[in-house]
């Protein structure tokens, strides 16, 4: 392996944050034609700016691209950056990006920080399960994993997304690119499965000039919203379950907490 190459590789782990932000896939074009590029990146950060993460074997589970009922996995070298580097299918349609990491660690150091995260993600009862069990509220470790989909129009778009068995996923129910679309965003959030009732959803809209907005918004008993959007915009949905590891005893200095992050990224065509 080269000198610089290596150095790549070295700096792209350095900038791994400390803490887990959010975590999506950021297509360089949300609309291409048959047989051109098709480059997206694997980003992580917060507001929707985040540093651009390379292709590493040993740090995904699943990367995989499905038009259709073809699903190929996104091949890559290590270090490649954007991640995603291929060619669009020559079949028009909706073109679905999955992305599912390993488990990653963190240690909270200040408890306060833990206290923030937790708000920020709706989860209102983690500091008194967390007091009633007696744990440490400084060193301690969270385990937590990414499971992101890109919506991607190849030539007309035209199609559908599923459930593809993520871990979490969310599951569009609308099509922003076919003509007949409303302007408002359905998607459903599933938790291994099944549906997340009264889930919080949290929505970045980047528009055309770059600025980013953020809005939350809450799933029905069904674990389905409707998000209206705008043409134009660039939108990343992210949604996020807290959960204690009920297996803590069993390993010295194992995580106490595990989260699993949804993210959905798709572009409304300006009209």
């Amino acid at each position: 392996m080269g000198l610089i190459r290596l150095l790549f590789i070295l700096i792209s782990f350095a900038g791994l944050p400390a803490l887990a932000h959010e975590f999506w896939i950021e297509p360089e074009q949300y609309q291409v034609e048959t047989d051109k590029p098709l480059v997206a990146s694997l980003r992580n950060g917060e507001n929707f700016k985040g540093t651009s993460l390379g292709w590493f074997e040993n740090r995904f589970t699943r990367f995989e691209i499905v038009l259709g009922d073809k699903i190929a996995p996104v091949d890559g070298r290590m270090g490649d950056t954007p991640a995603l580097q291929t060619t669009a299918p020559s079949d028009e349609g909706l073109l679905v990006v999955l992305h599912e990491t390993v488990p990653s660690r963190l240690t909270y150091r200040e408890w306060e920080k833990f206290l923030k995260f937790a708000a920020h993600k709706d989860f209102r009862t983690a500091a008194d399960f967390h007091a009633e069990m007696g744990w440490p509220q400084e060193g301690f470790r969270e385990s937590y994993t990414r499971h992101a989909k890109a919506l991607i129009a190849v030539g007309d778009g035209a199609g559908s997304d599923r459930a593809f068995g993520l871990r979490t996923e969310f599951v569009a129910l609308t099509n922003p690119y076919e003509p007949g679309f409303d302007g408002v965003m359905r998607v459903q959030v599933n938790d291994d499965g099944t549906p997340r009732a009264d889930a919080q959803v949290e929505v970045f809209e980047r528009t055309p000039d770059g600025v980013v907005d953020v809005t939350l918004h809450r799933t029905d008993a069904k674990g389905q919203v409707g998000i209206p959007v705008n043409p134009g915009s660039e939108y990343l949905f992210d949604a996020v379950i807290l959960r204690p590891n009920h297996d803590a005893g069993s390993e010295d200095k194992a995580p106490l907490w595990l989260t699993f992050w949804a993210a959905l990224t798709f572009a409304v065509p300006a009209r």
